[in-house]
């Protein structure tokens, strides 16, 4: 996946609104004198926009964004749909999500309404378009952010009316008559087959667990919503303003609705990276959170940049980077000194066009009062403040070198990790393996795992060209799809089929010629039983010289290929047909970096064992390190020569040994 070099720039988001009129000019005075060439405003501000029905107030948004755009400052300008007023509730008292105990996502926060009520749909068409007529035009926009954050805190599934209605509309639009719809989920089981559509309700509350084909079809559903509401905003927005970028935030390990469904409406992918909130939240162990707590996990922010980066042909912004402690997390560590300079450049060598901060200025009242901003709440410059001017002057003083282009621009990687979004909650739906067990986290080991041998990956769906990639690594995709084999039949270079992958039918279900489906075409195997494992059980593995162990799953293999290792029982491990690969188990981290460079080794695709807790990032004419350790760390003549530098070279950012939260940059040919 090549991306054509963008000149990243530095943003922040701005909230004139929480601020007297008078500080706005001496604020983007100051955000340009630190480096910022871009703002955010307007996400959360209908009750200003529109205090009372049909009133409409938007002085005040036009005398903010003259003096932003006057200052210097691009404006990203976004849709207030993720906070409908108090007024909307008295006007549509329906139109609140419901959680799946029946009880109403109240107002007095944010992200309370439902995706499937039309009326508010309606009411987001009309804000957006009033503000599209008003701004489409200004000088300073140049994209539109769409709401803000689907699904935080967890508001993709709603179980209203109005969603139980759209549930089952679409259930009839995708199925045409019930009988098929029984068949095809199998509701013959313990008699839940339907008469009409207008049965169907949501899968939640039954005695035990509910039917895991009528789970992923809400699940679709839920997704479908999530798709439809935001191109209700992205329709009028094409036809009022056509030459503005059209961007969302996303979250990060968040899966709750297929983003890339989403981002085929949009021009632009963002997300919004708070390290040390998902290291203290998202179940890392306590001696990860120990060792990362203060620069957060090595692979974190990587994983999702190169996720994000694959949704919109390799267009994407940071919308939101952690500037200081957060407010959400269980704990809110402060970051170690550099690391939100070292967060920017990190986002800006996996090829972001802009880095934001969250926020400008800390806020002194309601919910985010303990979330740090660049500056203080009485305006002083706090210590992110500090780092992005920092980071702001090295970024100016490396785009005025002529090496500037080749040092930023992305390059494709040697692999590729394909993402399906769909087929991860497949995994989650029905989990016999374990409660402790998380395909997205296991997708982000396997990637960790190259990441820690200096390899870079590509992350891609799964109706991407892959053809041209070294290796393609296939973790989630686990609904059997005949398109999707036919894209791996194309592949020229190794395909690794991971445990789980086509287990199941487009309607969870086990294919009838057993797992992993249509996949057999590529490789003569079949899967004819699957174990789960405590999370305290490693099996012992003896492969091509190498002791690995597997985690979490094993299957059982009948072929006419001989497995390459064994199990200690004796049973086999890794089935090979020329360059097509399946692991019947899941390897522990360690044991998938063995497998990894032993495979890469074989292939030609050049790797280094890094130092732990380091990353590099290779651009088309740089080399990047990072250190996301708390100490300092030498980088080996080994390793130097392996990434294609030399243990002489001259860093052009930074110095070695790296200290703790170092960024070094290198030129290289290669």
């Amino acid at each position: 996946m090549d991306n054509a070099f963008t000149v990243p720039r530095i943003g922040v988001c701005y909230y004139p609104e929480h601020w007297p009129e008078a500080n706005w000019a001496n604020d983007a005075k100051a955000m340009v004198d630190m480096g910022i060439r871009v703002v955010r405003i307007g996400e959360f501000a209908w009750s200003r926009l529109e205090a009372t029905p049909g009133e409409f107030t938007f002085e005040w948004l036009q005398r903010a964004m003259d003096t932003l755009h006057n200052a210097g400052l691009s404006i990203v300008l976004g849709t207030p749909t993720a906070t409908p007023p108090r007024w909307m509730l008295d006007k549509y008292p329906d139109l609140l999500a419901i959680d799946e105990n029946g009880q109403p996502r109240g107002f007095g926060s944010r992200r309370h309404y439902c995706f499937s009520h039309l009326p508010y749909r309606d009411e987001c068409r009309r804000i957006v378009t009033e503000l599209a007529l008003a701004f489409g035009h200004h000088p300073g926009v140049v994209g539109w952010q769409t709401d803000n954050e689907y699904g935080c805190h967890d508001t993709i599934p709603s179980y209203s009316s109005a969603a139980l209605l759209g549930f089952q509309q679409w259930c009839e639009q995708q199925y045409e008559t019930i009988s098929k719809l029984n068949e095809a989920w199998g509701n013959v089981f313990w008699s839940m087959e339907y008469n009409d559509f207008d049965q169907i309700g949501f899968p939640v509350a039954a005695v035990t667990e509910t039917n895991p084909a009528h789970r992923l079809a809400f699940w679709r559903f839920s997704s479908d919503q999530v798709v439809a509401f935001n191109r209700v905003q992205t329709e009028v927005l094409r036809q009022h303003c056509p030459q503005h970028d059209l961007i969302h935030n996303y979250m990060g390990n968040f899966v709750q609705f297929d983003h890339h469904a989403v981002a085929k409406d949009l021009d632009v992918a963002s997300w919004d990276n708070y390290p040390l909130g998902f290291l203290t939240r998202d179940g890392f162990s306590e001696a990860t959170q120990a060792k990362y707590l203060r620069t957060g996990h090595p692979d974190s922010s990587g994983f999702h940049h190169d996720l994000y980066r694959g949704c919109n042909q390799g267009r994407w912004w940071l919308m939101e980077q952690q500037p200081g402690p957060v407010n959400w997390a269980p704990y809110n560590p402060a970051p170690l000194d550099g690391m939100v300079r070292f967060w920017g450049w990190e986002a800006i060598a996996h090829g972001a066009e802009v880095v934001s901060y969250f926020r400008w200025r800390q806020c002194p009242f309601a919910q985010e009062q303990m979330h740090t901003g660049l500056c203080r709440p009485d305006g002083s410059m706090d210590v992110g403040g500090q780092e992005v001017t920092q980071l702001g002057k090295e970024l100016q003083a490396m785009l005025s070198t002529s090496d500037a282009a080749d040092l930023l621009a992305q390059r494709q990687a040697p692999v590729a990790l394909v993402f399906d979004y769909t087929g991860l909650e497949a995994q989650r739906i029905q989990q016999p393996d374990g409660r402790t067990f998380d395909p997205l986290r296991y997708a982000q080991q396997v990637y960790g795992a190259c990441r820690s041998l200096g390899v870079d990956v590509d992350i891609l769906p799964k109706d991407a060209n892959l053809t041209d990639y070294a290796v393609v690594l296939v973790t989630t995709n686990t609904l059997d799809d005949p398109e999707f084999c036919t894209q791996l039949d194309a592949c020229r270079g190794h395909v690794v089929l991971m445990p789980r992958v086509g287990s199941k039918t487009q309607n969870n279900a086990i294919p009838a010629n057993l797992p992993p489906g249509q996949l057999q075409a590529l490789i003569p195997i079949k899967v004819v039983r699957s174990e789960s494992l405590p999370h305290f059980i490693e099996l012992s593995i003896d492969s091509n010289g190498n002791t690995m162990s597997a985690v979490h799953w094993r299957d059982t293999i009948e072929s006419s290929l001989e497995p390459i290792g064994q199990f200690s029982d004796g049973s086999g491990f890794h089935y090979r047909q020329g360059r097509v690969h399946y692991l019947n188990a899941c390897l522990s981290e360690s044991s998938l970096e063995t497998w990894l460079s032993t495979l890469f080794t074989e292939i030609g695709v050049i790797w280094v064992q890094l130092p732990d807790g380091v990353r590099t990032r290779t651009t088309t004419g740089g080399v990047w390190a990072f250190n996301f350790n708390s100490d300092t760390v030498a980088m080996p003549e080994t390793v130097m020569d392996a990434l294609g530098v030399g243990s002489d070279a001259k860093p052009l950012l930074g110095s070695l040994p790296l200290q703790p939260a170092a960024v070094a940059l290198w030129s290289h040919s290669a």
